[in-house]
């Protein structure tokens, strides 16, 4: 089985989950960036609740169709700090953030042009870090069906559809007594460490 899916800023950990379960991951990078879904932002949990984290991008008018990797990232926006900062406010304390922390940090100090970029750096890390030995690829075109051995997840991990969270098992976070599902792949990294390649098992 493959798992299609978008480019997406520190995907969440129902994305790692899905691609433990395949043998690889194709990646679109063909469709029209689309505001207000994980391409440019993800959540993590801090002291006051969950946080979201967006991208800053540039782009042209808003009616326009813009390829998703010729989105450019807005760095007069300090956001690569601002993010940086709340991550360590939210994870410093974890028992792996000093384990994980410079490897996040080096990818940020990259400072990519474009956003598919920074995601792209993002997933060959977490790919790493959580021991899934997968073969990476890109669509060579865009297409709207798929053949059977396709898992199209496509706009289906997606901030406002509210995931099955059922089945998820509850891990310790930092902060909080209820367990808070459908966050960062980072906030199970830090707080699990090399025990997360078990836990999406």
């Amino acid at each position: 089985m493959i798992l299609l899916t978008e480019a997406q800023y520190n995907p969440p950990v129902s994305y790692f989950r899905h691609a433990l379960r395949v043998e690889s991951l194709l990646v679109e990078r063909h469709e029209n960036y689309i505001k207000q879904s994980y391409r440019n932002r993800c959540h993590v949990l801090t002291a006051q609740g969950v946080q979201p984290l967006s991208v800053p991008v540039l782009r042209g008018s808003s009616k326009d169709k813009t390829l998703i990797t010729d989105i450019e990232i807005d760095y007069t926006q300090k956001w690569h700090n601002v993010h940086w900062r709340t991550i360590q406010a939210a994870y410093g304390r974890a028992p792996y953030f000093e384990f994980y922390s410079d490897y996040l940090k080096a990818v940020y100090g990259r400072r990519p042009k474009f956003l598919f970029q920074l995601n792209m750096d993002l997933l060959q890390l977490y790919l790493k870090l959580l021991r899934l030995d997968k073969p990476l690829q890109f669509t060579e075109a865009y297409e709207a069906g798929q053949p059977e051995d396709v898992l199209d997840l496509r706009n289906r991990i997606h901030p406002k559809i509210i995931p099955d969270n059922l089945h998820v098992k509850p891990y310790t976070q930092v902060f909080g007594k209820q367990f808070v599902p459908g966050l960062s792949i980072i906030d199970l990294l830090f707080t699990q460490g090399p025990a997360s390649h078990l836990y999406l098992q």
